[in-house]
């Protein structure tokens, strides 16, 4: 690559996601511009001293996140559950666990969050129940047979005596997904599902007491003020006629395959199309799909308008730091909505992937690479969500001591998965020395003396963080009108490079080369690198009006 690159600057157009996008934004609702920010709570802020973040911890930092500038809250699980995996083993799903501060700290955090004008959604896992659920010890205690047991799929196993799973189907923790359980009689009897712990065996969504009961546990949050839910596994609920074998079983862990048996099958529609109903009853509230499906026409099919409002599509978060392969995830990701009319979404992280500093090469240049992907997102048309702690820039971290890892993966590939600990550490606030002031106690996961210089704290102090950016392109996207409209259009540049201008007029530049480029014409509003010359830095994103 030459030192200097000149550019060519032409438009390339790409397909609208709206025919007529000025009656689009005047009539759009809250959800399909905003900026949700994740919460992992036991990894937010600890308000107790126990050493893990809980709901108070949260509320203490609302204010924090109304400087950030966020619209919404995405927070995972906190209702009460055994954690055998991180809440998502849900054992009530109508009260809030005494970990997290019970019901009164939710309701505390929902009053406070809408005086700051900050929406509040929040985690529902309606695939699976805990194994310490009242549903699921009733199963066990009725018997092979019974309603109790018909709310779960539990079924005879294969052989002679019953001692073969009912299928060869393995769960995304590893192992099989199918666990024996021992009789009343003292003798092993029939086998539960579960496509991910045995902690979490698998609802019957054939049975409609299930549908029932997760109606009545959406309007139970909805009427405390809650003002949507991410829904987990929104792929998952239906399971195939007759729990065929799958033909090519991948044991691996946390794998994704849209072959797969276990997941996407087309009854699915139909429960999303019932809840689509209960969420209509409450016209401002947003439903949010996990949905981990990569053909665009079956991911389109979850936010058609009578499904979920919004579904996941995490092409950008698994797509590598290069131009080519970033304009193609965009394109993708448009595509999948475009049919259906539906709002796209973008996020770089989560819970469950590795941080995107990381991903994109770790140290200084990672975080260069993170600072322009985070601008090239913020640019996009749609939903934007935010992982806690990559505002701050956080990496992944890989050195956990093996004494600690919490994820039943670690556990269940038998200490050969570390599974997703490294990117649920939590968050570092104030101080140069660990916790950081996440807790005055010892935190559930240690935090790494190295980042003594990505606190809040710190960050806040210095114009050129990652933090800082992050605020400035958050208002800038929130108030600038040249951030309108649901399109965009792609301009030519030289290899290595993306560019595209949005319908209110705003153009964004990234440079995925390792020399600078010179720019087009138009005034710098926000650059991830300092720019002179007319010249935007390698691994750089600057936006032009």
């Amino acid at each position: 690559m030459p030192a200097r690159v000149g550019l060519l600057w032409h438009t390339t157009a790409v397909e609208d996601i709206s025919a007529e996008p000025g009656a689009a934004i005047a009539q759009a609702p809250w959800w399909q511009s905003a900026v949700f920010y994740q919460v992992y709570p036991r990894s937010f802020a600890d308000s107790n001293g126990d050493g893990v973040g809980d709901l108070g911890g949260l509320r203490e930092k609302l204010g924090y996140l109304e400087l950030l500038g966020v619209d919404a809250l995405w927070i995972c699980p906190v209702m009460r559950s055994p954690m055998a995996d991180g809440g998502y083993d849900v054992a009530d799903p109508r009260d809030i666990d005494p970990l997290f501060g019970g019901l009164a700290a939710l309701d505390a955090v929902i009053e406070e969050a809408h005086l700051r004008s900050m929406r509040v959604t929040m985690d529902l896992v309606p695939n699976h129940t805990s194994d310490q659920h009242a549903w699921f010890r009733a199963a066990l205690a009725a018997g092979p047979g019974s309603p109790e047991r018909n709310r779960y799929i539990f079924r005879d196993g294969r052989g002679p005596d019953g001692a073969v799973p009912p299928n060869n189907w393995p769960s995304v923790f590893g192992g099989p997904a199918w666990t024996r359980v021992i009789e009343a009689n003292g003798r092993p009897g029939q086998w539960f599902l579960h496509i991910f712990a045995p902690e979490q065996p698998d609802l019957n969504w054939e049975n409609p007491e299930v549908a029932a009961d997760f109606e009545q546990t959406m309007r139970f949050w909805l009427d405390r003020g809650v003002d949507g839910f991410r829904i987990d596994v929104a792929h998952g609920m239906a399971k195939p006629e007759g729990l065929p074998d799958m033909s090519n079983v991948d044991t691996r862990m946390l794998v994704h395959d849209d072959s797969d048996p276990r997941f996407n099958n087309p009854a699915v529609h139909e429960i999303h199309r019932r809840l689509r109903k209960v969420m209509d009853e409450y016209p401002h509230a947003v439903s949010i799909g996990e949905v981990w499906v990569n053909d665009n026409i079956r991911f389109g099919e979850y936010v058609r308008p009578d499904e979920l409002h919004l579904a996941f599509n995490f092409r950008l978060a698994e797509t590598p730091f290069a131009a080519d392969e970033i304009r193609a995830a965009v394109d993708n990701s448009l595509a999948a909505v475009v049919g259906v009319e539906a709002t796209p979404t973008w996020t770089l992280s989560n819970h469950d992937i590795e941080r995107e500093v990381t991903r994109y090469g770790g140290g200084g240049l990672g975080q260069a690479r993170a600072r322009a992907m985070m601008m090239f997102e913020l640019a996009l048309p749609g939903a934007v969500f935010v992982y806690n702690g990559a505002e701050l820039g956080l990496p992944n971290v890989d050195d956990l001591p093996e004494a600690v890892l919490r994820d039943p993966a670690w556990e269940r590939s038998g200490h050969t998965v570390r599974g997703r600990d490294g990117c649920r550490v939590p968050l570092p606030w104030e101080d140069t020395a660990p916790p950081f002031g996440f807790s005055t106690g010892r935190p559930w996961l240690p935090l790494p003396p190295r980042w003594a210089g990505l606190t809040v704290e710190s960050q806040l102090e210095r114009l050129d963080s990652m933090l800082s950016l992050y605020r400035m392109a958050i208002e800038l996207r929130a108030g600038r009108p040249e951030f309108a409209g649901p399109g965009l259009e792609w301009y030519g540049s030289p290899p290595g490079c993306l560019a595209f201008r949005r319908d209110g007029g705003l153009v964004c530049v990234l440079n995925g080369t390792d020399a600078p480029i010179t720019l087009p014409a138009g005034e710098v509003l926000l650059a991830s690198a300092p720019i002179s010359a007319r010249k935007l830095p390698a691994n750089s994103t600057v936006w032009l009006v």
